[in-house]
C-alpha cells in the first residue's frame, strides 16, 4: 500500500486549467483516468486525510504510485480525451460498462454497389446504415420478410449474388418477387439503390408517405379495374402495417429520443436504453458495471453517454436524450453530443406526460436487469472467491493469488518446440496478457529444460522492466542482467509496450506460477526463479495423470478433493495454457508445411517469388536457370539473382510428386509445380 504523500505534486505545480489526469500504479499501469474543470482543485481533493476519502477512492490512491495530467483548452476537449484514454488504457478503477449480450441490428450496406439488407452484430462499419438494436435476430428477419414485398432489396450474400450473375438465373427470392434481382439485370444499380434508400426511410420512421402513396395507387388500380394489381397493393399495405405494429407507438409522431435509466446499489449498476425513432421504440439495449470508483447517478449517466455515443456521428445521435440525472456541469456534455450529431441535442430529465411514463418503464427494465445480473453473478463471484481461497490454503500462501500465470510446453516429436504463458486475474482469463515463446536455446525434446528457459526468460524481463523504471537496483558489484532491449529471439507478444501507459510485456508479477507437469517441471521453474533472486512468487505444478498439485522440494503432492473449486480453477488455467500452446505449435507446423525452397532465400518477398515462378513456370526450371536468365525477371537485380541461384543450388532437388488418390508418380513438369502439401517430401 503506497502513501499518497509520496507522489503528491508540489504546491503550485498543478495548473488551474481544465484537463485530464491519470493515476499510475508502481508498475506504470494507468489505473484511473478522470477529467476536471480545474485540475488543481480536483487533484487536491485526492491528497487529503485518507479517513475522509470514500473507501473506493482511498483504495485507488493507495494503489497508485504516480499522477500526471494533460491540460486542454475546454471542458469538451477534456470529455473527449477522457473517453479516448479510458478506451485505450482500460483503467481498473474506472467504471466500464459491459454489454449483457451482443444485440443484433438490421443493417443496410450502402457502401456496396448493390446494397444488401442483413442482420449484423458487433462493431459498426463505415458506410453501413443500422437500425435497432433488436432483442432477437428472428424479430429482424420477420420485419424484413414483411417489407421485402414492398421494397425488394437484395438480401443474399456476395457468393450467392456472384453465382446468380454467372448462371443468369436469380435465386428463389427473385422468382417469388421478394428481390428485384439486380444480379441478372432486372433493375439497374441506380434503381436498386433507390429501393434501398426507400427501405431506409421507412425504417427511420418516415412511414406515412409510403402508406399514403400505396393507398392512392391501390384506389387508382381499382378505378381502372386492375383488380389483381389493387389486391397486390392491398397486401403490400397490410404487410407494412404489420411491420409497423411490431414497434409500439410510445411518443408523439416524429419524436426521436433515447431514454436512459439507471438502477444501482452499493456495488453494481445497470443501465437500460430505449431508442425511440418516429415515436416508436426501435431498439433496446442494456449494460451493467461494477462501481469500482465513487460515482453517483449523474456520473453513471455521463459514462453511459460516452459509451453510447463515443463512436457515433450524425443521425445515430438523437435530437433528444432523456436521463434520470443530468451530469454536472451539463453544458460540456450537451455541446459534445451536439458536435457529434451536427445539430442541437437536448439533454434533460422528463418531468410530465408520455415521456415521464416511458422513462418509468425504462427504469423498471433497468431494475429487472440488475436483479437478473446479480442472480447470475452471485454464484460465479462466490465460486471464484472460494476457489482462490482454497488454492491459497492448499499451497500455504499468505493471501489469495489474484494473478496466476501458467506455462505449458508443446511440440511434435521434438520439432517446433514452443511454450505458452496464460494469465488469470481474479479467477478470469486476461487474454490481452497471454504470451508465446519459441524454444531456441537447444534442439530436441526436453520439457524440463524448456520450462526452465521459459520461466527464466519471463522473469528476467520482469526484472529488466523494474530496473528501467528504477524500482530495482543492482547490488554493488553485482553483474547486470544479460538482456537485450528487445524481446529474446522467438518471443512474441500480443500487446504493445508500456511507454504510453499500456501494460508492458512482462512488467506485472504474479502471485502464483503454475506449470503443466509434475515434480521435474516444478523444480525447473523454481530453479529459474532462484537463479534470478525472485523469492516472492509461489510455484506449483498440476500433473495430468492424477491431477495432483506438486510443490517445490516436496516429495508428496497436495491432493485436492475432486469437487474442490480450487482444483477446478487450476485445471481451467492449465487447460487454457495447453490450448494456447498447441494452437501456436500447430500454426507453426502448418506454416512450415507450406514452405518451399524460395522461402529460405533472404530478402525475397512474396511479389518477387510470384514473379520468378510465373516467369519460369516451376522451381525445377528456375533451379536450372543461369544468373543472367534470372536477371531477366522484372524487379530482380543481379545480386538477388545470385542469391536465388546459390540458394537453389544448395537445396536438395524435389522428390517426385505423388497422386495421393492413385499412387501414380507425377512426372517432371507437373511435379515441379505441384503444391508442396501433395509431395512425398519437400525440397
Amino acid at each position: 500500500m503506497a502513501d499518497p504523500s509520496s507522489y503528491r505534486p508540489k504546491p503550485g505545480q498543478i495548473p488551474e486549467s481544465p484537463g485530464v489526469y491519470k493515476f499510475r500504479d508502481e508498475h506504470g499501469r494507468v489505473i484511473y483516468v478522470g477529467k476536471a474543470k480545474s485540475l488543481r482543485q480536483r487533484l487536491s481533493s485526492y491528497f487529503q486525510d485518507l479517513a475522509n476519502l470514500h473507501p473506493r477512492t482511498r483504495t485507488m490512491v493507495t494503489t497508485a504510485a504516480a499522477v500526471e495530467w494533460t491540460v486542454v483548452s475546454t471542458e469538451v476537449e477534456a470529455l473527449q480525451l477522457e473517453y479516448s484514454w479510458i478506451k485505450e488504457f482500460d483503467p481498473r478503477f474506472n467504471v466500464k460498462y459491459r454489454d449483457d449480450k451482443s444485440y443484433p441490428s438490421l443493417a443496410v450496406t450502402l457502401n456496396e454497389e448493390f446494397p444488401r439488407v442483413q442482420v449484423m452484430r458487433g462493431a459498426k462499419k463505415k458506410g453501413v446504415r443500422y437500425f435497432g438494436p433488436y432483442a432477437h435476430a428472428w424479430a429482424i428477419r420477420e420485419t424484413v420478410d414483411l417489407m421485402l414485398r414492398v421494397f425488394p432489396v437484395r438480401t443474399c450474400s456476395a457468393g450467392v449474388f456472384k453465382r446468380s450473375a454467372q448462371i443468369g438465373r436469380p435465386c428463389l427470392l427473385g422468382y417469388i418477387g421478394k428481390c428485384s434481382a439486380p444480379c441478372v439485370g432486372r433493375v439497374s444499380a441506380e434503381e436498386h439503390r433507390e429501393l434501398a434508400d426507400e427501405f431506409c426511410d421507412f425504417m427511420a420512421g418516415r412511414t406515412g408517405t409510403y402508406i399514403r402513396r400505396l393507398e392512392q395507387q391501390m384506389q387508382q388500380a381499382a378505378e381502372e379495374m386492375e383488380y389483381e394489381k389493387a389486391a397486390r397493393l392491398r397486401d403490400d399495405i397490410g404487410a407494412l402495417k404489420r411491420a409497423m405494429e411490431k414497434n409500439a407507438v410510445v411518443l408523439a409522431d416524429a419524436t426521436d429520443a433515447d431514454l436512459i435509466a439507471v438502477a444501482e446499489d452499493e456495488l453494481e449498476a445497470a443501465v437500460q436504453i430505449f431508442h425511440v425513432r418516429g415515436g416508436r421504440v426501435r431498439g433496446q439495449r442494456g449494460w451493467v458495471t461494477d462501481k469500482v470508483e465513487a460515482v453517483d447517478t449523474a456520473d453513471l449517466v455521463e459514462h453511459a453517454l460516452q459509451q453510447l455515443y463515443g463512436e457515433e456521428r450524425g443521425d445515430a445521435v438523437p435530437k433528444e436524450v432523456l436521463v434520470p440525472a443530468v451530469p454536472d456541469p451539463a453544458e460540456p456534455v450537451t455541446q459534445w453530443l451536439s458536435e457529434r450529431r451536427g445539430s442541437r441535442v437536448d439533454l434533460r430529465i422528463p418531468q410530465r406526460g408520455d415521456k415521464k411514463d416511458l422513462m418509468a418503464t425504462v427504469q423498471r427494465n433497468a431494475q429487472q436487469a440488475l436483479a437478473l445480473h446479480k442472480t447470475k453473478r452471485a454464484s460465479d463471484l462466490t465460486t471464484r472467491s472460494r476457489a482462490l481461497e482454497e488454492i491459497a490454503e492448499a499451497l500455504g500462501l499468505d493471501s489469495a493469488p489474484l494473478r496466476i500465470e501458467c506455462f505449458d510446453i508443446s511440440h511434435l516429436q521434438g520439432d517446433d518446440v514452443v511454450a505458452s504463458m496464460v494469465v488469470f486475474e481474479d479467477g478470469l482469463a486476461r487474454k490481452s496478457e497471454y504470451r508465446r515463446f519459441q524454444i531456441k536455446s537447444f534442439a530436441g525434446q526436453d520439457d524440463v529444460r524448456s520450462m526452465h528457459e521459459v520461466v527464466g526468460r519471463r522473469f528476467r524481463r520482469y526484472l529488466q522492466e523494474k530496473q528501467k523504471s528504477g524500482e530495482w537496483e543492482e547490488a554493488p558489484g553485482e553483474p547486470a542482467q544479460a538482456a537485450p532491449g528487445e524481446a529474446p529471439p522467438g518471443e512474441e507478444t500480443s500487446g504493445p509496450l508500456d511507454d504510453d501507459g499500456r501494460p508492458k510485456r512482462f512488467a506485472y508479477p504474479p502471485q502464483l506460477v503454475v506449470v503443466d507437469g509434475g515434480q521435474p517441471q516444478v523444480a525447473a521453474a523454481k530453479r529459474a526463479l532462484d537463479e534470478l533472486g525472485v523469492d516472492d512468487v509461489a510455484v506449483c505444478g498440476l500433473a495430468k495423470r492424477l491431477e495432483e498439485v506438486w510443490l517445490p522440494d516436496e516429495d508428496d503432492p497436495v491432493v485436492l478433493p475432486r469437487s474442490s473449486e480450487g482444483l477446478y480453477l487450476l485445471q481451467r488455467v492449465r487447460d487454457e495454457a495447453h490450448r494456447f500452446a498447441i494452437t501456436y505449435q500447430r500454426s507453426k507446423r502448418a506454416k512450415a508445411l507450406k514452405a518451399g525452397p524460395l522461402d529460405a532465400v533472404p530478402g525475397l518477398g512474396d511479389s518477387r517469388k510470384q514473379a520468378l515462378l510465373k516467369h519460369f513456370g516451376s522451381v525445377k526450371r528456375l533451379r536450372a536457370a543461369t544468373v543472367e536468365q534470372i536477371c531477366e525477371v522484372p524487379g530482380v537485380g543481379r545480386k538477388t539473382a545470385e542469391t536465388v541461384a546459390a540458394a537453389l543450388t544448395g537445396a536438395a532437388p524435389a522428390a517426385p510428386a505423388v497422386n495421393t488418390a492413385t499412387g501414380e508418380i507425377i512426372e517432371d513438369e507437373a511435379a515441379s509445380s505441384a503444391p508442396s502439401a501433395n509431395r512425398g517430401t519437400r525440397s
